[in-house]
């Protein structure tokens, strides 16, 4: 697996390819180690096959058997259906438990309410938006260390991914829709998030930081926030939404009332009964 993950080319998320620094991504780390550990009960006994087969059988041993007329053997049949029947029902039991815990939807438990945050993934950025606080920011995620997070996500252009390594699985942003995705980060750090989703020329540069920080260095960070003089209104949007790459940090004082649900339901065709009784 590390073997294919260098040949993608891929370099986000941590040095450590299976490093976890939140329950959910530890639980997808014990997900890989599992059903890797589960895969080897065929792989390993090949290998060792191989190599007794072609020790017993090499042209100096006179004391092999020789059977050219072998045909079948029930014992080899039983193990040859049973074992991949084992390992089929051992990993769809694997899925079954894994998809569950790792449902996005799922909340977690953690220090306080969850902090919900609003992300819309644009032309090539994100913008978060904190309604707790009516500030926004502009690819930069800070978050405080051991508080549950339940992130909002839509998009305001073609479909995204939302994907944080070390402390989430991906989730699609998809226009006039709305996911959710629940998670925490157990330690401070920062850490690499990016759209996995292909969106056009300016995909490759669509990264952003995630903080995990002390509570009260996020204060302090919403109260750097505050202090901007930019407010998120609708021409500020609007300049914003419009496509740009290699997009810097910014941040926003004020937001508008509702943009989030707003850039959702102008995606929404308006219903069939609209004006009638």
């Amino acid at each position: 697996m590390a073997a294919a993950h260098a040949l993608t080319g891929c370099t986000f998320g941590s040095a450590d390819d299976f490093g976890a620094a939140g329950p959910v991504s530890g639980t997808i780390r014990e997900l890989l180690i599992t059903a890797a550990s589960v895969m080897l009960i065929v792989v390993i006994p090949v290998y060792l096959l191989t190599i007794g087969f072609a020790w017993r059988y090499r042209a100096s041993n006179r004391s092999a058997r020789y059977a050219p007329d072998w045909a079948y053997s029930p014992r080899i049949d039983f193990v040859i259906w049973a074992v991949p029947t084992l390992i089929i029902v051992a990993l769809g039991t694997l899925v079954w438990i894994y998809t569950h815990r790792l449902d996005p939807y799922r909340p977690l438990q953690g220090e306080g309410p969850p902090l919900v945050i609003q992300a819309v993934a644009m032309d090539w950025k994100g913008l978060f938006i904190y309604p707790e606080h009516k500030v926004a920011a502009v690819n930069e995620l800070v978050i405080p260390s051991g508080r549950t997070v339940t992130i909002a996500l839509t998009s305001d252009t073609v479909m995204n991914a939302f994907f944080v390594p070390d402390l989430a699985g991906q989730i699609y942003a998809m226009a006039g829709m709305e996911t959710r995705l629940n998670f925490r980060a157990d330690r401070d750090g920062a850490y690499v998030g990016r759209n996995t989703q292909y969106s056009g020329s300016g995909f490759a540069d669509q990264s952003f930081t995630l903080r995990a920080v002390p509570a009260q260095d996020y204060d302090d960070w919403i109260d750097l926030l505050r202090q901007s003089p930019r407010a998120l209104d609708p021409e500020a949007y609007a300049a914003l939404a419009a496509p740009s790459s290699k997009v810097p940090v910014a941040y926003y004082s004020a937001v508008q009332e509702d943009l989030f649900a707003s850039v959702i339901a102008s995606y929404r065709l308006p219903s069939a009964h609209a004006g009638h009784e």
